[in-house]
């Protein structure tokens, strides 16, 4: 497993356009992911033991983010077949078994991985309601293990962005194992 931290963020840099499958069979894409104050776009995997330690807590994020004008979606850009516990099939159990409020995509060509610049699990991607980046930093504290009554960071910067289309200046970046490139 190689850490990776994701890069400052890019203030005001556009989100790149999508259309991806989701465990529902359903395509997604940007304009539908988006809500009317912005977007939270997420690359997530499900073997990755730092999206495993924060994935309860950031249901729970983003179920509130949701409830405040905000679309969140999360995309699985591993190489699944080097990777099988990040297969299409065990991104529904994944999804069943944390009771996603959101679309959980499938990137099988890495080309929305790339086009975000994404470089680890977990790596967010916070956008006000004109698609400008806003945040690129943590879920919180945690690591591999969850921090109890951690600050909530991306929870806290993302209400911001849907309060003043603004993220805050001061951002730590996100942690996490890096994204399973393929050969």
């Amino acid at each position: 497993m190689v850490a990776l931290e994701t890069p400052i963020c890019n203030f005001g840099e556009k989100a790149p356009d999508f259309s991806l499958t989701a465990t529902d069979q359903q395509s997604v894409t940007l304009d539908q992911a988006r809500g009317p104050k912005g977007l939270l776009v997420m690359f997530l995997c499900n073997h990755c033991p730092f999206v495993k330690a924060i994935i309860d807590v950031l249901v729970e994020d983003c179920r509130q983010l949701q409830a405040s004008g905000l679309g969140v979606i999360a995309i699985m850009s591993n190489d699944t077949k080097a990777y099988p516990a990040d297969s299409f099939d065990n991104m529904k159990l994944f999804a069943k078994a944390h009771s996603f409020s959101f679309p959980y995509v499938i990137d099988e060509d890495q080309s929305i991985a790339k086009a975000y610049g994404a470089v680890c699990t977990p790596d967010f991607f916070g956008y006000n309601a004109q698609l400008d980046l806003q945040y690129r930093g943590r879920l919180d504290a945690s690591r591999m293990q969850p921090i109890p009554n951690a600050k909530r960071e991306l929870l806290e910067a993302m209400l911001q962005i849907a309060d003043t289309g603004k993220g805050p200046k001061d951002q730590i970046p996100s942690m996490g194992c890096s994204i399973k490139w393929k050969k």
